[in-house]
This record gives structure tokens, C-alpha cells and sequence, in this order.
């Protein structure tokens, strides 16, 4: 599969069958912006137990970079876990849960912080960001137990859902990390945020959508599927459930194209940025 482009994070503390069992969220508490469009009704996006899913082909935005009012067609956003969430919208919140920030790393457990064989920090180049260490099941359980915290603020904050980024750390690990890690790990924290009434999205790693059954997520988000071909995987694994990020032109047509009917799809600037910003962009066309 060809690399996907990962997007610029910001000011962070931050598959094919439904559950039988998912934790019910009323509704969100006031954000920062003064939205008012209309919360999504209760109906076929709420499970018979209690998480509520993201509506299906609905107007999204992808705000991680910073919030701002949404514009009049959203229904859908996602925001970073210090942010609040958007009026009377279906909130999603960013967490970096498999690695660790720039900033933050000096937080973590030494011990927490994947190491190669000489003893050195594995770090993702890209995003100088450090892999956590999640090869064993007591270091999933004390890294699991940090990213909970963060969960339980989305929850406190209001948030319908959370978005774990970086699932797909185990193929920047050297081979020290296997996606039966990632699996074990990010059951671990579905689990946590079922039962804070949160839904919990896929991001990304399409090769391990099949295994939605055992993780537990509830539906995905995708940079890029248009792009590289991908958004029917998730679409099969998650019953349309998707929200779709592209970060070119072409990706938006070919994603529209083939899903503009079905999947929640825009079309943004790769630093994600806010209006009023140079780079900014968000078309849905």
C-alpha cells in the first residue's frame, strides 16, 4: 500500500461485522463557536444500546489543526482533544495514542518509550514523534491506562466519539512492533471508551479494517482513501460509517466519484488549517 500522508497535529496533551454490544450518549456540551445547526436525531446512526454512531453521509469537517466555526453544511467534526467541542454537531476527538509528541515525551516512562536493540528511542522521522512501547500486556495496560485519561477528558468535555491516531505506528517500528500489538492495544482503549459512552473510530490502517469485530471500533476515519483506492475496504468493513479526509483535487474527485452518495467526504489543506490561514482549504466538490 502506498504511504499515506499524515497530517500536521497541533497543541495536543494531547474490521467486517457490526458489534453485538456498544455502549447512550444525550448529547455534547457547548463549544467555542456559536453553530447552530441541528444535533442529529436519534434514529438509525444510534445503536440499540448506548454509543452513538457518526451519521452516515454527512457533511464533515476535519479541524484538528484548530477549531473554527463550522460552515452551515457540517454535521460532523473532528477536533484535537484540547479543543471543545461544536454546538449541536457530531464530535469526534483527536488522541495521539501509540505515540508520543515532541513535546510530551519527556512524560512518558522511560521504559514506555520503544527502544531498539542498542537501547535507542525508535521515532517516527516524519513527525519526530516517539513510539510507545505496547509489545507486552503490561505495558499495554499502563500505556492504555494515560491514553484513557484522555479519553475520559473528550468524554467530560462533551465529545460523541474519539479518533486514536497512529494505528498503523507497528509498520514505522523496525519490526518491533506487530499488528497484533496494535490490535490488542487499541481493543484495550475501545473498551475504555465504550464505557464512557463514546464511539471510536479507525484511523486508517486499512489492512487491519477486517478486524473490526475483535477491536471493537465503531466506524473509520480515512486520510486519503480516494487517493490510494481504499474507501471501499472501509466502507465494506464499517457499513459506510466512514469520514473521509483527501489532500488533493484528485483524491476529492476520485473519493466522490465512487462514494459521494455514501461516505462523509472533504477535501482539506495537508496542514489542516484554519481559515484565514494562506494554506487553507475545504471544499466537499
Amino acid at each position: 500500500m502506498p504511504p499515506v500522508k499524515r497530517v500536521l497535529r497541533t497543541g495536543v496533551l494531547g474490521a467486517v461485522t457490526s458489534l453485538a454490544t456498544l455502549l447512550t450518549l444525550t448529547g455534547c456540551d457547548a463549544g467555542n463557536d456559536t453553530s447552530s445547526a441541528p444535533k442529529p436525531s436519534p434514529g438509525p446512526h444510534r445503536t440499540a444500546t448506548s454509543v452513538e454512531l457518526p451519521p452516515p453521509h454527512a457533511g464533515f469537517d476535519y479541524q484538528i489543526g484548530g477549531a473554527y466555526p463550522p460552515a452551515a453544511d457540517v454535521r460532523i467534526v473532528s477536533r484535537d482533544r484540547s479543543s471543545s467541542p461544536a454546538r449541536g454537531l457530531y464530535n469526534i476527538c483527536y488522541v495521539n495514542a501509540f505515540q508520543a509528541q515532541p513535546e510530551e515525551r519527556g512524560q512518558w516512562p522511560a521504559d514506555l518509550l520503544l527502544r531498539d536493540g542498542d537501547g535507542k528511542v525508535v521515532v517516527d522521522k516524519d513527525w519526530n514523534e516517539a513510539l510507545l512501547d505496547i509489545r507486552t500486556p503490561d505495558k499495554r495496560r499502563r500505556v492504555a491506562a494515560r491514553v484513557d485519561r484522555w479519553i475520559d477528558e473528550c468524554a467530560d468535555k462533551g465529545f460523541d466519539a474519539v479518533e486514536p491516531d497512529n494505528y498503523d505506528s507497528y509498520t514505522r517500528s523496525r519490526k518491533l512492533l506487530t499488528a497484533d500489538d496494535a490490535t490488542a492495544f487499541i481493543t484495550l482503549l475501545s473498551r475504555h471508551a465504550h464505557t464512557r459512552h463514546l464511539a471510536i473510530g479507525q484511523k486508517n490502517t486499512v489492512e487491519l479494517a477486517g478486524l473490526r469485530a475483535r477491536t471493537g471500533l465503531d466506524f473509520a476515519v480515512a486520510e486519503e482513501c480516494g487517493e490510494y483506492d481504499e474507501c471501499g475496504t472501509y466502507a465494506k468493513a464499517f457499513h459506510d460509517r466512514v469520514v473521509v479526509i483527501e489532500y488533493t483535487d484528485s483524491g476529492l474527485r476520485k473519493a466522490r466519484s465512487a462514494f459521494g452518495d455514501r461516505l462523509s467526504i472533504v477535501r482539506r489543506d495537508v496542514m489542516v488549517s484554519t481559515p484565514g490561514s494562506a494554506d487553507y482549504v475545504r471544499r466537499t466538490r
